[in-house]
């Protein structure tokens, strides 16, 4: 299997890459069911990168039928390392603007149902949470925004609902008073279980609308977010591109360690089925 160490999740607008070489499409296969689309085995400015977009392509696949834990799997087992996330939010601040991006540091769950652990069914993990994304791929995202002359905010916290419907008008004024920066519909699972396989994550916002709550502005819908949407995924392309070429060689944050003190379960009581599952994810610590 072809192994790269950097991969792409590409949200609302992002199915495909321009620019990329495409050198084979892959199937996986997962002990957690398949992903959202075959992964795209390609180069951009010579580096090889594995693109999946998350609602497949088309958008065919709703923010709570996603199945994060096999997207995050199957990354795993293509090599990935590192994965640059971009997804479509609305802004929850006058200052955050349509159409500008953010590079989001926390993040708020308020999803009710969905898998984000890898860690069950026989086996237990406490993995560290307290800063969710990598710090080397925050820097190196904010720096190529800047580049590119994207509008862009260092930093954010990001408030992931169930969806697919947008928030009502009192829950958005809820969400402004804890005072989040923007709201969406997927990016914590992948955080949370990009942490778990220790890859490191990032995730590259792009503010579509005020959401509802702003008085001035009309409530959102689907053709408002869509015409941002189009404007802002070239400049979202452009940021990845720019990224991609800037990475330090090697990983010396504390992602790639995020599973060396984090499982509880005693080894004898871990079975075979168990390890076979996670063995793409925790193999080494089995």
């Amino acid at each position: 299997m072809v192994q790269t160490k950097i991969g792409v999740i590409g949200g609302s607008g992002l199915y495909e890459m321009e620019g990329l070489k495409v050198l084979e499409e892959k199937t996986v296969d997962t002990p957690f069911g398949k992903p959202s689309d075959a992964i795209v085995i390609g180069e951009l400015n010579n580096q090889k990168i594995a693109f999946l977009p998350r609602h497949g392509r088309g958008h065919v696949i709703s923010p709570s039928e996603i199945n994060f834990r096999a997207n995050i799997y199957a990354l795993k087992l293509l090599g990935v390392e590192r994965i640059f996330s971009v997804s479509a939010v609305g802004s929850m601040k006058e200052e955050i603007a349509p159409g500008d991006m953010v590079i989001v540091d926390q993040f708020i769950d308020r999803t009710r149902s969905r898998p984000y652990t890898f860690f069950e069914k026989g086996i237990v993990a406490h993995v560290s949470f307290a800063d969710p994304v990598c710090p080397d791929l925050f820097n190196t995202a904010f720096a190529a925004s800047k580049k590119v002359g994207a509008k862009t905010h260092k930093g954010g916290t990001y408030v992931c609902i169930e969806g697919p419907m947008f928030s009502s008008r009192a829950e958005s004024k809820l969400f402004r008073s804890w005072g989040v920066d923007v709201i969406g519909m997927t990016n914590l699972q992948e955080a949370k279980l990009a942490r778990e396989a220790e890859i490191c994550y990032a995730t590259i916002a792009l503010s579509t609308d005020y959401d509802c709550w702003h008085e001035s502005e009309e409530a959102v819908d689907v053709a408002m977010v869509i015409a941002i949407i189009q404007k802002n995924v070239a400049t979202a392309k452009e940021i990845i591109r720019e990224a991609i070429k800037n990475l330090p060689q090697s990983r010396n944050c504390l992602c790639c360690k995020a599973l060396e003190n984090a499982i509880m379960t005693d080894k004898k009581k871990i079975t075979p089925e168990v390890k076979k599952r996670l063995e793409a994810v925790a193999g080494k610590y089995l």
